[in-house]
């Protein structure tokens, strides 16, 4: 009876510890799609920054966003301990919003430097430890934990949803300061309330503690005189990278270089059964993050294209629906994945009950396909439109590019547990984080072809923008090429390394 009683209650101090990290998730995903949603149009408006500047600053972020995340992962299995570091990390970025929120206020390039490298080093602290903290919640729980990560999926859209359609309001009605300042209280919020309530996470975590408690306690006196000046040494590299474009392609030259190698010594080291795996894994990886180069646009030359030639009005027919800013246009992409996800989920189902679902490579070729009709969409609408564009153009590019992005790098993750080698888990997720990072920025230099200067007026960048659409358009439809002249090797590829995985595990695997 006590052990029927015990089961009850630790089900409801679980989910009472997921829900508290699924708040805080939420608020930490508000906050930065809020600060992601304005912030060119706010180097551009406010501290007249030309295009080019304004994209390589964004491209430059996004590559820090994508590397800190590797060293923050591990300062939360081997130093600090997951909670602590996502403490840190939510801490952190509630500091540089607000430090973003004065330097806004007072047009400081400096303090908008120095909160964006905070922002950047926090969020690298946070992201890892969070997701970690939701698999040790379910830890041995595989449909409970396949249940737990598409709430926390969800929870990830509904909060960038709507601090991208927030925000952008604040922004233009009280001013950027005001819009930074709440991203930095909702982080306070949610960083208070996971504190109130972290006695219920405790708990399970103990059991799971990446170190002896004894081996922690000794290590983190050891590491704790470097760890804060080190960090504090990152924070100032990273708002140097921000500041000097010249050192953030050096960066990014150092980053691939760095992918090269550790790609190589992975792949010497691996054994000979597990290297078609690990090669179909490259292969795939480096596929997706094509994908990154289309998405890096939406808080590039698409928000631009918005502010410039695309009109905020909705009208059906000849009613007044609303009205959005150009930074609301963001809102559409997690809006639209939350629309296809269920129903990419349901499909998924279906046709394994039939059949089998479709292979990775199709489902890229698929994704790929859709993104260019996308760009399509928006190529016709910058070059043969005149006056203004409908901002339902912006509707159905989204929603195509948007499930696109589902059938490609929303993969990528996947792609790592179905063929990586297990033991190669974690340096694979180094990888693609960096492989991501790396693709934004080149998503930023591709931006630049429709680069305006500083004191461009509305309207004079259609015909820019109708290039690199084009441009853009013609890029994903040489993608879908290539994958399909690849598409007979990889899914031989993809077939080998099925069967060799049904040979080890003595029966056949799901597709």
């Amino acid at each position: 009876m006590p052990t029927a009683m015990a089961q009850p209650e630790q089900a409801r101090a679980r989910r009472g510890a997921f829900a508290t990290v699924l708040a805080a998730e939420f608020w930490e995903r508000f906050g930065y799609y809020g600060m992601q949603a304005i912030l060119g149009l706010f180097m551009v408006e406010h501290l007249h920054r030309g295009d080019a500047e304004t994209n390589l600053l964004l491209g430059a972020l996004a590559l820090l966003t994508y590397a800190f995340p590797v060293l923050g992962g591990w300062l939360g299995d081997r130093v600090l301990g997951t909670r602590p570091a996502l403490v840190a990390g939510a801490v952190g970025l509630t500091a540089g919003y607000g430090l973003l929120a004065w330097g806004a206020q007072t047009d400081s390039t400096q303090l908008v430097m120095g909160a964006l490298s905070l922002i950047a080093l926090a969020n690298g602290l946070f992201k890892p430890n969070a997701g970690t903290l939701v698999r040790r919640l379910f830890a041995g729980d595989d449909g409970a934990l396949d249940a737990a990560f598409t709430l926390y999926y969800m929870s990830v859209n509904v909060g960038s949803t709507c601090s991208m359609l927030i925000m952008p309001w604040l922004q233009q009605s009280q001013g950027p300061a005001v819009a930074f300042g709440a991203c930095s209280l909702g982080l306070a919020g949610g960083t208070a309330l996971f504190l109130a309530r972290a006695k219920g996470i405790v708990a399970y975590l103990h059991a799971h503690n990446p170190l002896h408690s004894q081996e922690a306690s000794t290590l983190k006196k050891h590491v704790a005189l470097l760890l804060i000046p080190g960090l504090a040494l990152l924070w100032a590299l990273g708002a140097l990278v921000l500041a000097d474009a010249r050192l953030a392609r050096w960066c990014v030259l150092l980053c691939c270089v760095g992918l090269v190698a550790v790609a190589v010594w992975l792949w010497r080291g691996t054994a000979m059964a597990e290297k078609p795996g690990l090669l179909l894994t490259y292969v795939l990886c480096a596929q997706t993050t094509a994908y990154q180069v289309f998405y890096q646009q939406m808080q590039t030359s698409l928000t631009l294209f918005a502010l410039r030639d695309v009109s905020g009005v909705f009208r059906l027919g000849h009613w007044v629906l609303f009205t959005w800013s150009p930074g609301q246009f963001q809102s559409l992409n997690p809006l639209w994945v939350m629309v296809f996800s269920p129903l990419l989920a349901a499909f998924y189902t279906w046709r394994r009950q039939h059949g089998g679902a479709p292979s990775m490579v199709l489902r890229m070729l698929l994704g790929y396909g859709f993104v260019a009709a996308g760009y399509i969409l928006w190529w016709w609408a910058a070059t043969w439109v005149k006056g203004l564009v409908s901002p339902w153009v912006m509707v159905g590019g989204y929603g195509l590019v948007s499930l696109g992005e589902l059938l490609t790098i929303g993969m990528g993750l996947a792609v790592i547990a179905r063929y990586g080698p297990p033991r190669a888990s974690a340096i694979l997720m180094g990888i693609v984080c960096l492989l991501w990072g790396v693709g934004m920025y080149a998503g930023s230099l591709v931006a630049n072809l429709a680069a305006l200067p500083a004191t461009a007026a509305g309207g004079e960048g259609a015909v820019l923008y109708g290039r690199l659409f084009g441009f853009l358009s013609w890029g994903a439809l040489a993608l879908c090429l290539v994958i399909a002249c690849m598409a007979p090797w990889t899914m031989r590829l993809e077939r080998r390394c099925r069967s060799l995985n049904e040979a080890a595990l003595g029966e056949p695997l799901g597709s």
